[in-house]
């Protein structure tokens, strides 16, 4: 998120790089998403990568694979530790302790979307519904490709801010109608302008098109000010 800006003159100008925790899964989406974060996780002062076992026979191997994830980060000039709780637990348990954590510290839990397993919307729309009203959750990536956008943009990312989910998406890795269809309906419908932001999904994004292309969007200043700039303050100021 460190190109989230409304033009080459305004940026952000704080955001809280102290701490990190990567929530590692050994699945494509998450080695797609640590991947995404390197240049956000190399300014990041402490670093701390989270496996969770659902048993104590799948604990040894849930250790290797965070100290491979640490050991590929020390390849990028990056510093981390591997934490794998002594405590094993089903799931379901292990979500609700970290929602419970982000809604006790008051912090944005990240879910990454693209089509498919684990990220789908479907399955990653079970937690805005279980969680939403009491965790901020950001949606990366606009729901994941057209069938998550056409889903997102279509009602369901409204249905929830109206319903008092505190969800948030941003522009990233998005088709190139998804970003304009998602303002005409923010302007039509009346709400939802505290709740994108824009961003570009590097170094595979295009920053100049995309930036481009929602500038072009967005008629009203205001709204503009917001998706550039605004709602990431607000967020995670």
């Amino acid at each position: 998120f460190g190109e989230v800006r409304r033009d080459r003159s305004a940026r952000v100008k704080w955001l809280d790089l102290r701490s990190a925790l990567v929530a590692w899964k050994d699945c494509p989406e998450a080695r797609r998403a640590v991947a995404d974060a390197l240049p956000l996780l190399s300014k990041v002062g402490e670093v701390a990568v989270a496996g969770i076992a659902e048993d104590e026979q799948s604990r040894p191997a849930v250790r290797r694979q965070t100290e491979d994830v640490v050991t590929w980060l020390a390849r990028h000039g990056i510093s981390a530790r591997a934490q794998v709780p002594e405590r094993a637990g089903n799931a379901a348990e292990q979500l609700d302790r970290i929602f419970t954590t982000a809604a006790d510290r008051n912090l944005v839990v990240h879910i990454h979307t693209s089509p498919g397993a684990a990220s789908d919307i479907d399955r990653v729309g079970e937690l805005v519904e279980r969680y939403g009203d009491r965790v901020r959750i950001h949606l990366v990536h606009l729901g994941g490709g057209m069938s998550g956008h056409i889903k997102m943009i279509g009602s369901r990312l409204f249905d929830w801010i109206a319903a008092g989910k505190k969800v948030y998406t941003d522009t990233s890795w998005s088709i190139g109608f998804a970003a304009t269809w998602l303002v005409r309906e923010i302007e039509r419908r009346g709400i939802g302008q505290d709740r994108l932001l824009f961003a570009t999904d590097r170094p595979w994004g295009d920053f100049a098109g995309e930036h481009a292309r929602l500038s072009a969007a967005c008629s009203d200043p205001d709204l503009a000010d917001l998706i550039f700039r605004g709602n990431f303050e607000s967020l995670y100021a």
